[in-house]
């Protein structure tokens, strides 16, 4: 039962990925104006805060859930059913046992602290003990989910991984819909949240119950499994914290220094960013249970996919976020009115800007987790993190809330040193150093600089009232296009531009009803 997936099956995977992240990003960016209308940014900056205290337990869940994922992909054999029942028996109780009392805490003194280090008071802020207790529920079932999600992971079975996701995300906004106008309070968003978790546990339950239910274990510790999801989980867990590092300290420096609205227009921008961001790295995630059933290849050969499958996501990356830029400020006026996009739109483009220079890594973090090399990717996690963190300590308080995002950008340089660094070091080929440039750096670069340009010629017209929806649609996808024919136009000025319009033909082939040209 080993499976061997071929460039169509990863086509397939990635397709499903892109829907279900799609529907997400869709139900959660139009929801957010009617939430931020009915809450008021205050409320809403303080969800953001309990959302960026409870981050830190995501460290925890979600090395799990990569880890289980990876030791299962290894195990899909009849003859290793045992031993992989051993594997997730030993997870779930993990997520019980550790999951329970990390979500205890989080109920019990996350308010207090909350409330010491943000100085949170006013009515915003009365309901924050329901709020942390609803935020660390939530955040248990996400913890159970990881695990039962693994099975399906493992047996890249993204179809019905994307159904769970969709089904989560309509009963969140479904809730946010009936329950906010009646209880319009932090705590109400993010028991709706709650609720979204909660459906994709039940979900992944329910469905491995009825498909994969012969390799399904009651909660048990086995202790050679345990050393193994501790072995490369810890690791895991060194690279969340990094990465915890560089998506959360502008958010905590924002809510220790300034007012909770401030988070609320950081937090806007910043989901905006996220949304596309994510929905690249989703595309990009059937890779990692992929690489996992490479251990047995030459090297040549997980090369020449890592850095093949580089370049088609950071031209991906490169015209969804580069789109973002000239738009910006268009897009906040549509979506969420004058005054957040008058605040917001330059943190916006930074974010962007960072969020395209952070592609560098993705496949590579995958690959090396797929190889069991964590270390790795804790070190380029929390060298981000460091630079991220020193440097949001030293622009905020100099600079104002505005600063927020320059910080992430200069721990994106950093990734993308470190990335290109260990590259060098983990393939010791002759030509690494033109392939790396070629496939990774210059779409990047392309990408930035076209973003950029257009911007200045596109992205700042005024508004008397809020530009059309066909408007900011059209300017975004005009801007997206115009940055994929350049990054593609620069892959065919290198050496390797047979092979980039070779796979570009073949994903045109795949999805499209025409014959590639």
């Amino acid at each position: 039962m080993a499976l061997k997936k071929g460039p169509s099956d990863l086509l397939g995977n990635s397709a499903w990925n892109g829907i279900a992240f799609a529907v997400a990003v869709l139900l959660n960016l139009a929801i957010l104006p009617f939430v931020i209308f009915r809450l008021g940014l205050a409320a809403f900056g303080v969800a953001g805060l309990v959302t960026a205290c409870v981050a830190p337990a995501l460290m925890f869940s979600n090395a799990l859930g990569l880890s289980t994922a990876r030791e299962l992909a290894q195990r899909l054999a009849p003859a290793d059913r045992d031993e992989a029942q051993r594997f997730f028996a030993t997870a779930l109780t993990l997520a019980i046992v550790a999951g329970g009392l990390i979500a205890l805490l989080l109920g019990l003194v996350g308010a207090p602290l909350a409330r010491l280090g943000f100085h949170l008071g006013g009515p915003a802020a009365d309901d924050l003990g329901l709020a942390f207790a609803l935020a660390g529920a939530g955040w248990l079932f996400q913890c159970l989910f990881a695990v039962f999600l693994s099975l399906f992971t493992a047996r890249q079975d993204y179809r019905r991984i994307a159904s769970i996701s969709i089904a989560g995300t309509l009963v969140t906004t479904m809730s946010m819909l009936l329950l906010i106008p009646l209880v319009p309070r932090s705590s109400t968003f993010l028991g709706c949240q709650a609720l979204g978790f909660a459906t994709n546990f039940l979900m992944a339950v329910s469905w491995s119950r009825r498909t994969i239910g012969g390799w399904l274990a009651r909660p048990a510790l086995d202790r050679g499994a345990l050393r193994a999801l501790v072995r490369l989980g810890g690791w895991q867990l060194a690279a969340q914290a990094g990465a915890l590092f560089a998506g959360q300290a502008d958010r905590y420096l924002l809510g220790a220094l300034l007012q909770p609205q401030f988070v609320g227009f950081y937090s806007v921008a910043q989901r905006l960013e996220e949304a596309v961001y994510i929905g690249v790295l989703k595309i990009g995630e059937i890779l990692f249970p992929f690489f996992s059933t490479l251990q047995r290849e030459a090297e040549d050969r997980k090369v020449d996919l890592l850095l093949r499958s580089s370049w088609i996501l950071n031209v991906l990356a490169a015209s969804a976020l580069g789109g973002l830029i000239p738009v910006a400020g268009a897009l906040l006026h549509r979506w969420t009115g004058a005054e957040v996009a008058a605040e917001a739109q330059l943190v916006l483009v930074v974010l962007s800007i960072s969020g395209i220079l952070g592609s560098s890594a993705n496949v590579f973090a995958f690959y090396l987790l797929s190889q069991g090399r964590s270390g790795s990717n804790a070190l380029i996690s929390l060298l981000t993190g460091i630079f991220t963190l020193a440097t949001s300590a030293i622009a905020l308080p100099h600079f104002g809330w505005q600063a927020a995002g320059w910080s992430t950008c200069v721990g994106m340089i950093a990734q993308m040193v470190t990335t290109v660094l260990l590259l060098r070091r983990t393939f010791r080929l002759a030509d690494i150093w033109s392939r790396v440039v070629h496939f990774v750096l210059v779409p990047l670069g392309v990408g930035i600089v076209t973003a950029l340009a257009l911007r200045a010629e596109l992205g700042h017209a005024s508004f008397d009232h809020a530009p059309s929806w066909w408007y900011v649609v059209s300017l975004y996808a005009i801007s997206a296009a115009m940055i994929f024919v350049a990054a593609v136009a620069a892959s065919q000025l290198g050496p390797y531009r047979a092979v980039c319009w070779r796979d570009l033909r073949a994903i045109v082939a795949r999805f499209l009803p025409i014959k590639a040209i």
